[in-house]
C-alpha cells in the first residue's frame, strides 16, 4: 500500500453493488474506484438512477457491496455484518439528511445526545458534548427548543449537531439543502465549510450545482458508473457569498442627488 492510499480516509476498489428486481439484476454500482482523504470537502453528483444514492449507502455503511472492499478509516468494512456497521457507523459516521430526521417532541439539546446513547457515556458527559456540538453550529440560545419552534435552516444545525456530537471521522450528508430556501441552504454550506476548514471530512451527495460549487473536489456518476472526478481550483465561499447578498445595495448617484 503506497502513501497515499494509506492516509486515505475513504478508499474502494472495483466497489459495486447489484439488486434482483424478479429475474433481472439491476447493477446500480459497478467497479467504483475512489479515494477521499482526511480533511477533503466532496461533492458527489449524479441524476437519479446514476448510482448516487446506492454509493452513499456503501460509503455511510448503510449497505454491503456486492463486489469489491470499501476501506474505512482503514479497516475493510466491505464484509463486516450488521451489528459490527451499526457500531461503526455510530463511531465513525454522522449523517445529515434533507428531512432533518428530528424526534418532534424532543428538544435539541435532546435530539443531539441521542447518538451518545449507545455508547459508554453518562448523563453529565452526553449533555456536555450535546451542547458544545450545539455551540458549535450556533445554537447556544435554541438547545431547549423542540423542532416546531425552530426554522428549517436551525432543525439543519440541529441534524449537523448531531452529527459532530460524537466526533466522527466523516460527515456525510444527502441533499442536506433540498428542503431549504436558496439563502437558508447557503447558510448550511457556510457551516459545513467552517467545520471542513476546522479538519472535518465532509462528503455531499447532491444533484444541484449550486451546491457543488462550494466543494473542493466533484465526483461525478452516471449510470452506475464513476464519469469524472476533478479538484476544484477555486471553491466558492458561502460565507462571502451571503455577506455580498448582506450588503446595501448601491444607491445611483441621480436619486442619491434627488433626495438629497
Amino acid at each position: 500500500m503506497d502513501e497515499t492510499m494509506a492516509k486515505a480516509l475513504i478508499r474502494t476498489e472495483g466497489l459495486g453493488r447489484d439488486y434482483a428486481m424478479g429475474d433481472s439484476i439491476v447493477h446500480a454500482l459497478r467497479d467504483v474506484n475512489l479515494s477521499i482523504a482526511a480533511g477533503e470537502f466532496v461533492a458527489i453528483m449524479g441524476s437519479s438512477g446514476s448510482g448516487k444514492s446506492t454509493m452513499m449507502n456503501l460509503l455511510g455503511c448503510l449497505d454491503t457491496p456486492t463486489s469489491g472492499t470499501y476501506f474505512l478509516d482503514g479497516e475493510d468494512v466491505s464484509k463486516l455484518d450488521t451489528d459490527t456497521l451499526a457500531s461503526l457507523r455510530n463511531r465513525k459516521i454522522g449523517f445529515v439528511f434533507q428531512g432533518f430526521n428530528l424526534l418532534a417532541r424532543t428538544t435539541a439539546l435532546d435530539n443531539v445526545q441521542l447518538p451518545l446513547m449507545y455508547g459508554a457515556f453518562d448523563r453529565v458527559e452526553r449533555r456536555r458534548r450535546a451542547e458544545l456540538a450545539l455551540r458549535e453550529v450556533g445554537l447556544a440560545e435554541r438547545m431547549d427548543h423542540h423542532p416546531a419552534q425552530l426554522s428549517g435552516g436551525q432543525q439543519q444545525r440541529v441534524a449537523i449537531a448531531r452529527a459532530l456530537v460524537n466526533r466522527p471521522a466523516l460527515i456525510l450528508a444527502d441533499e442536506p439543502t433540498g428542503a431549504l430556501d436558496s439563502h437558508t441552504g447557503l447558510e448550511i454550506i457556510a457551516v459545513f465549510q467552517r467545520l471542513n476548514r476546522a479538519g472535518m471530512t465532509v462528503v455531499v451527495v447532491t444533484h444541484e450545482p449550486d451546491v457543488a460549487r462550494f466543494a473542493g473536489r466533484i465526483v461525478r456518476f452516471q449510470d452506475g458508473r464513476m464519469l469524472s472526478d476533478e479538484a476544484a481550483s477555486a471553491p466558492d465561499d458561502a460565507a462571502v457569498v451571503l455577506a455580498a447578498q448582506a450588503a446595501p445595495l448601491p444607491v445611483p448617484s441621480g436619486i442619491a442627488e434627488a433626495v438629497g
